[in-house]
């Protein structure tokens, strides 16, 4: 269940991502480099947590990925709203 929440939260963070202004304003602040980064590492965490949900029933070591993975998430989406504000 938590997993589906971060699912739907790294959905959002990819999308304001790729949002006109936000790509303008990586041009223009020269951070397009540092964003396609975050964009493919949340791309890569996006696709890992489809299995984990299944995994942390029968893992300790997964469930406690995902609860240190949904901090980090919230973090980061903390972060690229931050960004998207001070662009508007």
């Amino acid at each position: 269940m938590a997993e589906g929440v971060l699912f739907d939260i790294v959905g959002k963070i990819l999308v304001n991502l790729t949002s006109p202004a936000l790509l303008e304003i990586e041009l223009a602040w020269n951070v397009q480099e540092n964003l396609e980064k975050l964009k493919d590492k949340l791309s890569a965490i996006k696709a890992v947590l489809l299995d984990a949900e299944e995994q942390q029933a029968k893992n300790k070591a997964v469930k406690d990925w995902v609860r240190r993975l949904k901090d980090v998430v919230h973090d980061a989406d903390d972060v690229v709203d931050e960004f998207a504000t001070e662009v508007l």
